[in-house]
């Protein structure tokens, strides 16, 4: 059996080592953006079941494009480290809440309050929320 794993370990050194390095990366880059990220929810953001609307800044439609583009892109990026993370270390739940936050599809809303209903979540979110100086993130009806 440990020859087995010795020579499974040799034949994919470089695979195993960027699922580490890829693993380490998203790890801190959790810890370092998931309490930013929640400080910028607005308390109240679930306490309704309509869509918390948005007032954005620009006016003009290609960059209101660009702005949402990239927006998703962060959204599905987060998402798929947070799916990773729910096998490797990091917070996976918490950074599947924010992709899912920052992404546009239909019934979305119906998907952010479900996910922040569990207690867990909940409290894990208000926690990063504590340690920003943020009030804690008002539960759904």
């Amino acid at each position: 059996m440990i020859e087995l794993l010795t020579t499974f370990y040799e034949d994919n050194q470089v695979i195993l080592g960027l699922l580490a390095g890829l693993s380490l990366i998203m790890f801190l880059g959790s810890l370092l953006s998931l309490p930013f990220l929640v400080s910028l929810i607005p308390a109240d953001y679930f306490q309704y079941p309509e869509p918390y609307k948005v007032h954005h800044a620009f006016k003009h439609p290609v960059i209101r494009l660009i702005i949402i583009s990239i927006k998703n892109i962060l959204g599905w990026l987060l998402i798929f480290a947070g799916i990773t993370m729910l096998v490797l270390p990091g917070q996976g739940l918490i950074t599947l809440v924010m992709g899912t936050l920052l992404i546009n599809f239909p019934g979305k809303r119906n998907v952010e309050r479900k996910l922040v209903s569990k207690h867990s979540i909940m409290r894990a979110i208000n926690w990063l929320r504590e340690k920003r100086g943020k009030a804690p993130l008002l539960a759904p009806e």
